[in-house]
Protein backbone atom coordinates (compact mmCIF):
# COMPACT_ATOMS: atom_id res chain seq x y z
CA UNK A 1 0.00 0.00 0.00
CA UNK A 2 0.92 3.63 -0.77
CA UNK A 3 2.70 5.54 1.75
CA UNK A 4 1.67 8.52 0.34
CA UNK A 5 -2.25 10.58 0.97
CA UNK A 6 -3.93 13.79 0.17
CA UNK A 7 -6.46 15.23 2.35
CA UNK A 8 -8.58 18.25 0.21
CA UNK A 9 -9.25 21.04 2.85
CA UNK A 10 -10.72 23.26 0.33
CA UNK A 11 -11.22 23.45 -3.31
CA UNK A 12 -12.74 26.50 -3.92
CA UNK A 13 -11.86 29.20 -6.34
CA UNK A 14 -11.47 33.06 -4.91
CA UNK A 15 -15.02 33.45 -3.18
CA UNK A 16 -16.01 31.38 -0.42
CA UNK A 17 -19.31 29.52 -0.19
CA UNK A 18 -21.40 27.67 2.47
CA UNK A 19 -20.46 24.67 0.64
CA UNK A 20 -16.47 25.06 0.10
CA UNK A 21 -13.64 26.82 1.27
CA UNK A 22 -10.63 28.54 -0.49
CA UNK A 23 -7.58 26.30 -1.58
CA UNK A 24 -5.85 24.02 1.02
CA UNK A 25 -4.55 20.22 1.11
CA UNK A 26 -2.26 18.49 3.27
CA UNK A 27 -0.32 15.69 1.56
CA UNK A 28 0.78 13.29 3.83
CA UNK A 29 3.83 10.79 3.55
CA UNK A 30 5.18 8.44 6.14
CA UNK A 31 3.51 10.34 8.91
CA UNK A 32 5.35 13.40 7.45
CA UNK A 33 2.95 16.43 7.01
CA UNK A 34 2.65 18.77 3.97
CA UNK A 35 0.40 22.20 3.32
CA UNK A 36 -0.23 23.20 0.51
CA UNK A 37 -1.99 26.66 0.24
CA UNK A 38 -3.41 27.83 3.28
CA UNK A 39 -7.17 29.85 2.35
CA UNK A 40 -9.23 31.57 4.77
CA UNK A 41 -10.54 29.42 7.04
CA UNK A 42 -7.72 26.19 6.35
CA UNK A 43 -7.82 25.53 10.09
CA UNK A 44 -11.36 25.58 10.81
CA UNK A 45 -11.13 22.89 8.09
CA UNK A 46 -8.55 20.94 9.72
CA UNK A 47 -10.89 21.04 13.13
CA UNK A 48 -13.92 19.98 11.17
CA UNK A 49 -11.93 16.81 9.95
CA UNK A 50 -10.32 16.03 12.73
CA UNK A 51 -6.86 16.42 11.33
CA UNK A 52 -4.26 17.02 14.10
CA UNK A 53 -1.56 19.04 13.28
CA UNK A 54 1.56 18.18 15.14
CA UNK A 55 3.87 16.83 12.65
CA UNK A 56 3.27 19.78 10.71
CA UNK A 57 6.28 21.30 9.52
CA UNK A 58 5.89 22.89 5.81
CA UNK A 59 4.20 24.82 4.23
CA UNK A 60 3.96 25.77 0.62
CA UNK A 61 2.46 29.15 -0.42
CA UNK A 62 1.79 29.21 -4.51
CA UNK A 63 0.89 32.61 -4.78
CA UNK A 64 -0.64 35.83 -3.33
CA UNK A 65 -3.87 35.79 -4.11
CA UNK A 66 -5.63 35.97 -0.76
CA UNK A 67 -7.68 32.89 -0.99
CA UNK A 68 -4.32 30.88 -1.14
CA UNK A 69 -2.61 32.32 1.94
CA UNK A 70 -5.43 34.42 4.24
CA UNK A 71 -5.88 31.20 6.63
CA UNK A 72 -2.01 30.97 7.37
CA UNK A 73 -1.89 34.24 10.21
CA UNK A 74 -4.39 32.39 12.25
CA UNK A 75 -2.88 28.98 11.83
CA UNK A 76 0.71 30.37 13.05
CA UNK A 77 -1.10 31.82 15.79
CA UNK A 78 -2.78 28.60 16.97
CA UNK A 79 0.45 27.19 16.77
CA UNK A 80 1.87 29.89 19.11
CA UNK A 81 -0.81 29.53 21.41
CA UNK A 82 -0.55 25.76 21.63
CA UNK A 83 3.13 25.89 22.34
CA UNK A 84 4.52 24.95 19.37
CA UNK A 85 8.38 24.85 19.93
CA UNK A 86 9.89 22.91 16.78
CA UNK A 87 10.63 25.17 13.80
CA UNK A 88 8.24 25.58 10.66
CA UNK A 89 9.40 26.07 6.73
CA UNK A 90 6.95 28.36 4.74
CA UNK A 91 7.97 27.80 0.77
CA UNK A 92 6.27 30.86 -0.68
CA UNK A 93 7.34 34.34 -2.83
CA UNK A 94 9.57 36.41 -1.04
CA UNK A 95 6.57 38.75 -0.61
CA UNK A 96 4.74 36.81 2.04
CA UNK A 97 7.21 36.91 4.77
CA UNK A 98 7.08 40.96 4.81
CA UNK A 99 3.14 40.19 5.13
CA UNK A 100 3.58 37.80 8.38
CA UNK A 101 5.98 39.84 9.85
CA UNK A 102 3.96 42.72 10.04
CA UNK A 103 0.88 41.06 11.17
CA UNK A 104 2.60 39.79 14.13
CA UNK A 105 4.09 42.86 14.71
CA UNK A 106 0.65 44.40 14.87
CA UNK A 107 -0.81 41.66 17.39
CA UNK A 108 2.42 42.48 19.18
CA UNK A 109 3.17 38.60 19.15
CA UNK A 110 6.75 36.65 18.86
CA UNK A 111 6.27 33.32 17.63
CA UNK A 112 7.70 30.40 20.39
CA UNK A 113 8.89 28.38 17.49
CA UNK A 114 11.29 29.68 13.91
CA UNK A 115 9.68 30.53 10.87
CA UNK A 116 12.26 29.39 8.48
CA UNK A 117 11.09 31.37 4.72
CA UNK A 118 12.55 29.90 1.39
CA UNK A 119 11.56 32.16 -1.77
CA UNK A 120 10.59 30.65 -4.58
CA UNK A 121 11.89 33.20 -6.47
CA UNK A 122 15.14 32.04 -5.67
CA UNK A 123 14.42 28.11 -5.57
CA UNK A 124 15.04 27.10 -9.45
CA UNK A 125 15.44 23.47 -9.61
CA UNK A 126 16.60 22.82 -5.79
CA UNK A 127 13.91 20.86 -4.14
CA UNK A 128 12.44 22.56 -1.31
CA UNK A 129 12.08 19.66 0.88
CA UNK A 130 14.09 16.30 0.22
CA UNK A 131 15.14 13.38 2.42
CA UNK A 132 16.49 9.87 1.51
CA UNK A 133 12.92 9.04 0.42
CA UNK A 134 11.73 11.63 -1.54
CA UNK A 135 12.16 15.19 -3.30
CA UNK A 136 9.78 18.27 -2.88
CA UNK A 137 9.94 20.61 -6.07
CA UNK A 138 8.52 23.52 -7.17
CA UNK A 139 7.97 24.79 -11.02
CA UNK A 140 6.43 28.11 -12.39
CA UNK A 141 2.91 28.64 -13.08
CA UNK A 142 1.66 31.40 -16.10
CA UNK A 143 -1.29 33.26 -14.00
CA UNK A 144 -1.83 36.99 -13.29
CA UNK A 145 1.15 37.17 -10.65
CA UNK A 146 3.86 34.95 -9.98
CA UNK A 147 2.80 31.90 -9.49
CA UNK A 148 4.33 27.94 -8.86
CA UNK A 149 3.01 24.48 -8.74
CA UNK A 150 4.14 21.76 -6.85
CA UNK A 151 5.36 18.19 -7.24
CA UNK A 152 6.18 15.45 -5.02
CA UNK A 153 8.45 12.18 -6.27
CA UNK A 154 9.25 9.63 -3.81
CA UNK A 155 12.64 8.17 -4.94
CA UNK A 156 13.44 4.39 -6.22
CA UNK A 157 12.63 2.34 -3.32
CA UNK A 158 15.12 -0.63 -2.91
CA UNK A 159 14.34 -4.33 -3.79
CA UNK A 160 13.14 -6.73 -1.49
CA UNK A 161 14.99 -9.42 -0.10
CA UNK A 162 13.06 -13.23 0.80
CA UNK A 163 12.62 -13.03 4.01
CA UNK A 164 13.63 -16.71 3.96
CA UNK A 165 16.88 -15.97 2.39
CA UNK A 166 17.60 -13.32 5.70
CA UNK A 167 17.03 -16.11 8.17
CA UNK A 168 18.90 -19.48 6.04
CA UNK A 169 22.06 -16.72 5.45
CA UNK A 170 21.65 -14.84 8.88
CA UNK A 171 22.62 -11.79 6.91
CA UNK A 172 23.96 -9.04 9.26
CA UNK A 173 22.52 -4.91 8.40
CA UNK A 174 25.67 -4.39 6.22
CA UNK A 175 25.03 -7.87 3.58
CA UNK A 176 21.53 -6.37 3.53
CA UNK A 177 21.82 -2.66 2.53
CA UNK A 178 24.06 -4.23 -0.02
CA UNK A 179 21.94 -7.01 -1.52
CA UNK A 180 18.86 -4.35 -1.58
CA UNK A 181 21.17 -2.10 -3.50
CA UNK A 182 21.33 -4.51 -6.44
CA UNK A 183 24.48 -6.63 -5.98
CA UNK A 184 24.80 -10.05 -5.82
CA UNK A 185 25.69 -11.60 -2.90
CA UNK A 186 28.85 -14.55 -2.01
CA UNK A 187 27.92 -16.81 1.19
CA UNK A 188 30.42 -18.00 3.83
CA UNK A 189 31.15 -21.12 1.59
CA UNK A 190 31.77 -19.17 -1.59
CA UNK A 191 28.80 -19.66 -3.65
CA UNK A 192 27.24 -17.32 -5.07
CA UNK A 193 23.35 -15.56 -5.66
CA UNK A 194 22.63 -13.58 -8.13
CA UNK A 195 20.74 -10.75 -6.83
CA UNK A 196 17.23 -11.06 -9.09
CA UNK A 197 17.15 -15.05 -7.36
CA UNK A 198 17.15 -13.32 -4.10
CA UNK A 199 15.20 -10.29 -4.00
CA UNK A 200 11.99 -8.84 -5.06
CA UNK A 201 11.16 -5.66 -7.26
CA UNK A 202 10.23 -3.02 -4.77
CA UNK A 203 6.78 -1.10 -5.11
CA UNK A 204 6.70 1.61 -7.74
CA UNK A 205 7.49 5.35 -6.49
CA UNK A 206 4.39 7.48 -6.06
CA UNK A 207 4.28 11.08 -7.30
CA UNK A 208 1.58 14.12 -7.13
CA UNK A 209 1.57 17.19 -8.65
CA UNK A 210 -0.41 20.62 -7.84
CA UNK A 211 -0.74 23.16 -10.68
CA UNK A 212 -2.59 25.90 -9.08
CA UNK A 213 -3.32 29.00 -10.30
CA UNK A 214 -2.43 28.71 -14.27
CA UNK A 215 -3.44 29.09 -17.60
CA UNK A 216 -3.70 26.51 -20.01
CA UNK A 217 0.61 26.06 -20.56
CA UNK A 218 2.42 22.67 -21.74
CA UNK A 219 5.43 24.50 -19.87
CA UNK A 220 4.74 22.34 -16.64
CA UNK A 221 4.34 18.89 -18.50
CA UNK A 222 8.34 18.50 -18.11
CA UNK A 223 7.85 18.43 -14.41
CA UNK A 224 4.68 16.63 -13.98
CA UNK A 225 5.12 14.12 -16.57
CA UNK A 226 4.22 10.72 -15.53
CA UNK A 227 2.33 11.50 -11.90
CA UNK A 228 0.49 9.10 -10.31
CA UNK A 229 -2.20 12.09 -9.59
CA UNK A 230 -2.36 15.29 -10.89
CA UNK A 231 -4.50 18.46 -9.12
CA UNK A 232 -5.15 20.97 -11.40
CA UNK A 233 -7.15 23.86 -11.34
CA UNK A 234 -10.66 23.70 -13.16
CA UNK A 235 -12.37 27.16 -12.49
CA UNK A 236 -14.50 27.49 -15.55
CA UNK A 237 -16.05 25.35 -17.91
CA UNK A 238 -15.68 25.38 -21.72
CA UNK A 239 -18.61 28.28 -22.31
CA UNK A 240 -16.56 30.58 -20.20
CA UNK A 241 -13.00 29.50 -22.31
CA UNK A 242 -12.50 32.97 -23.39
CA UNK A 243 -12.92 34.42 -19.49
CA UNK A 244 -10.45 31.82 -18.26
CA UNK A 245 -7.85 32.90 -20.97
CA UNK A 246 -8.54 36.44 -20.00
CA UNK A 247 -7.87 35.64 -16.21
CA UNK A 248 -4.93 33.46 -16.83
CA UNK A 249 -7.13 30.21 -15.27
CA UNK A 250 -8.11 26.90 -16.74
CA UNK A 251 -11.45 25.18 -17.63
CA UNK A 252 -11.84 21.43 -16.97
CA UNK A 253 -11.13 20.50 -20.65
CA UNK A 254 -7.64 22.68 -20.15
CA UNK A 255 -7.08 20.32 -16.93
CA UNK A 256 -7.80 17.10 -19.03
CA UNK A 257 -5.64 18.47 -22.25
CA UNK A 258 -2.34 18.70 -19.80
CA UNK A 259 -3.03 15.58 -17.96
CA UNK A 260 -3.46 13.55 -21.34
CA UNK A 261 -0.29 15.23 -22.25
CA UNK A 262 1.87 15.00 -19.51
CA UNK A 263 0.94 10.92 -19.06
CA UNK A 264 -0.77 11.85 -15.54
CA UNK A 265 -2.40 8.43 -14.27
CA UNK A 266 -5.40 10.23 -12.31
CA UNK A 267 -7.07 13.63 -12.49
CA UNK A 268 -8.10 15.50 -9.49
CA UNK A 269 -10.41 18.71 -10.40
CA UNK A 270 -10.29 21.27 -8.16
CA UNK A 271 -10.09 25.82 -7.49
CA UNK A 272 -13.99 25.58 -8.58
CA UNK A 273 -15.66 28.93 -9.16
CA UNK A 274 -18.35 29.26 -7.04
CA UNK A 275 -20.59 30.18 -10.08
CA UNK A 276 -20.69 26.04 -10.13
CA UNK A 277 -23.56 24.86 -8.30
CA UNK A 278 -23.52 21.29 -10.64
CA UNK A 279 -19.92 20.30 -10.75
CA UNK A 280 -20.49 17.45 -12.86
CA UNK A 281 -20.70 20.04 -15.92
CA UNK A 282 -16.84 20.36 -14.92
CA UNK A 283 -16.58 16.76 -14.96
CA UNK A 284 -17.92 15.41 -18.10
CA UNK A 285 -15.96 18.08 -19.99
CA UNK A 286 -12.43 16.63 -18.63
CA UNK A 287 -13.42 13.58 -19.19
CA UNK A 288 -13.92 13.82 -22.87
CA UNK A 289 -10.73 14.49 -22.70
CA UNK A 290 -9.17 12.48 -19.99
CA UNK A 291 -11.41 9.65 -18.47
CA UNK A 292 -9.61 9.02 -15.48
CA UNK A 293 -10.54 12.26 -14.14
CA UNK A 294 -12.50 12.71 -10.76
CA UNK A 295 -13.70 16.17 -9.06
CA UNK A 296 -11.72 16.89 -5.24
CA UNK A 297 -14.60 16.69 -2.70
CA UNK A 298 -13.41 18.48 0.87
CA UNK A 299 -12.25 16.22 3.79
CA UNK A 300 -12.23 12.98 1.25
CA UNK A 301 -8.56 11.45 1.42
CA UNK A 302 -6.90 10.30 -1.89
CA UNK A 303 -4.46 7.49 -1.60
CA UNK A 304 -2.02 8.14 -4.22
Amino acid sequence: MSDLKLIILGNGAAVPTSYQNPTSQLLVYKGKQFMIDCGEGTQMQMIKFKIRHRKLNHIFISHMHGDHYYGLIGLLSTFHLYGREEPLTISAPAALEGIIKLQLEAAKMTLKYKLIFQYLEEMGETPLCEDDSYTINAFTLKHSVPSWGFVFREKPRLRRIRKLFIEEKKLIPEQIINIKQGNDFVDSNGISYLNSEITESPRESSSYAYCSDTAYSESVIEHIRGVDLLYHESTFDNAMEKIAIEKKHSTAAHAAMIAEKSNAKKLLLGHFSARFSNLNILLDEAKVIFPNTVLSKEGLTYII
